[in-house]
């Protein structure tokens, strides 16, 4: 058993706590993580404010990490002590229907106990005061170790920087990917990008890569607006700066509607203001919102999710890692702010901040 610093949610609606807990060994087919460095992501948020129906408490949240194998459990392969991995949300058997399918990532075979905060096993790895803490999207990133099942590891290039590249765990995959993978945006489209936080500028980046020819980033952060140009926008506009709706807006500064809008922010309202302004050409609108699982067609619209994006994890964030050493994304551009892990509620708060 490891003791060490972890950061736990005791309940909904209160800060974290850098509490000692203890992490015990990995069981079979578990690996046993040092992480080095964890970012922090809305949807840690979204668990930690109560609205979760998954939600379980108390429980070490993270899920954007990176770190080396310390130790595994019997029956592992892929993975040794001292390798450099990313812990993955979305996990990858590679035999289950859903892994064999190339239409999905979205991997079943530990589904039923990752959403119950629990290891495969139906146990978990977390004490802390004599209490069972609940592990979160099977990674649990904000503890100084933590526990997954071996088929939510990827090993990655040894000489990435983890304080960087945590960062494809979770949020610039599922940007990134929304375009390349999800909606496969043609060179010489218009894009719209609803919210310019991180997902945002990675989706921006995406259609930069992909040839668009005008992205227009939407937020009513104007601070954001230099960065997202940075990241290949076009331009930028701000919906609180109009009388008429943002939709309206658009449609008659694209002559008609874009070609492709993507949702970045998780807001059923602003989903539906996307939808309305793209133009009937059979183009794709695709969102990145973790709890809508429906596809929707209207009329030659086509409406489409995407969890991490469509990439299968454990064999795609280890090429998105070298995509990033060898300077074909862009990673380091995403980090704003380093901070010790015993500020890690201020790492929420500049993140509720917009900063």
């Amino acid at each position: 058993v490891i003791k060490c610093k972890a950061a736990v949610a005791w309940e909904a609606g209160k800060p974290l706590s850098i509490e000692d807990v203890e992490v015990a060994p990995p069981k079979a087919h578990e690996v046993r993580i040092k992480v080095v460095a964890t970012a922090v992501c809305h949807t840690d948020a979204y668990t930690l404010s109560g609205a979760d129906p998954e939600g379980c408490f108390p429980v070490i949240l993270g899920h954007e990490g990176a770190g080396i194998v310390e130790s595994v459990g019997e029956g592992v392969t892929k993975v040794k002590p001292g390798d450099t991995v990313i812990p993955l949300y979305i996990p990858q058997c590679g035999e289950c229907k859903f892994c064999k399918n190339p239409k999905t990532n979205l991997c079943q075979k530990i589904r039923i106990t990752q959403g119950k905060g629990l290891m495969p096993d139906g146990t978990c790895r977390f004490t802390c005061k004599g209490k069972q803490i609940y592990h979160f999207m099977g990674t649990s990133t904000f503890s100084e170790y933590t526990v997954v099942a071996d088929i939510s590891v990827a090993k990655i290039d040894a000489a990435a920087p983890l304080d960087k590249v945590c960062l494809l765990g979770c949020g610039i995959s599922t940007g990134y990917g929304a375009v390349v993978n999800t909606a496969q945006v043609e060179r010489g489209s218009t894009c719209a990008v609803f919210g310019l936080g991180g997902v945002g500028l990675a989706v921006i980046m995406g259609c930069k890569v992909a040839g668009a020819s005008r992205i227009i980033g939407i937020d009513i952060n104007k601070d954001k607006f230099a960065k997202a140009k940075e990241f290949g926008a076009t331009e930028c506009i701000n919906p609180q700066d109009f009388k008429k709706p943002i939709q309206e807006v658009l449609v008659e500064m694209t002559d008609g509607g874009v070609d492709y809008s993507f949702e970045c922010i998780g807001n059923v309202g602003v989903m539906v203001s996307a939808f309305t302004f793209s133009h009937y050409l059979s183009q794709m609108y695709t969102f990145v919102f973790v709890y809508v699982l429906r596809s929707v067609r209207r009329g030659e619209k086509q409406m489409h999710t995407c969890f991490l994006s469509g990439w299968k994890s454990v064999d795609s964030v280890p090429k998105l890692v070298t995509d990033y050493m060898s300077k074909k994304i862009k990673v380091d551009e995403f980090v704003t702010h380093n901070l010790p892990f015993d500020k890690i509620n201020e790492a929420f708060e500049l993140m509720h901040s917009g900063q």
